[in-house]
């Protein structure tokens, strides 16, 4: 394995400061009349603003998410 800076390391991103919470993408993309993802529960919004979010905007969409879910469900 060589040392080239583009392969993957564990911690690599907590390094370099990157944001540390995955996705709560669940591959079942729809979106429903409110443009929310029926497979995670986040907003149209949210969803593209999830690659340029910090570990705290993050936070507060996958809360977010979590709740509209579990009120879908009744």
């Amino acid at each position: 394995m060589s040392s080239k800076s583009s392969e993957f390391r564990p911690g690599a991103a907590a390094e370099r400061g990157a944001p540390l919470i995955a996705s709560p993408c669940v591959r079942r993309c729809c979106l429903d009349g409110g443009d929310m993802c029926l497979g995670c529960g986040r907003l149209l919004n949210e969803i593209l603003d999830w690659g340029s979010a910090d570990d705290a905007r993050r936070q507060v969409i996958c809360h977010s998410a979590q709740a509209r879910l579990q009120q879908r469900q009744g």
